[in-house]
């Protein structure tokens, strides 16, 4: 498996997560969504090739973020894939991301601009010198 320019949306907000499904449409990578972290760990291992990013929501029902990124965790394999928060969790996301290892965090609502250039660098990096 390799990293292509898809990238996996992880939202229990079937608004927000179509919504992030389009702009990354627009922007010419291919989205693939999933409602909760049990449905993720499905898709990822349904897919033949893995995404260059994983964008993820924490609160969520059946398996939330943090569960799914402790099981993500726990692959050698799904444990290479990146992983940015997107949450609208209150009380300390950036102690959640450093908690979950979890490589950047965004608060909701979601800039465009801004989750665009962060999805640039990790699915579009910049040749080394």
């Amino acid at each position: 498996m390799t990293a292509t320019r898809s990238v996996l949306v992880v939202d229990d907000d079937e608004d927000i997560r179509e919504s992030l499904i389009g702009c990354l449409e627009a922007e010419g990578y291919r989205p693939v969504g999933a409602a909760n972290g049990q449905r993720a760990l499905e898709l990822l291992a349904q897919l033949d090739a893995l995404p260059c990013l994983i964008l993820l929501d924490l609160m969520m029902p059946v398996m939330d973020g943090r569960r799914f990124r402790e099981e993500q965790l726990r692959s050698p394999v799904l444990s290479q894939i990146p992983v940015v928060m997107i949450s609208a969790y209150a009380p300390d996301p950036a102690a959640v991301a450093r908690d979950l290892k979890i490589d950047e965090c965004l608060p909701k609502p979601v800039d465009p601009t801004v989750l665009l250039e962060l999805i640039g660098r990790y699915c579009n990096p910049k040749p080394a010198d």
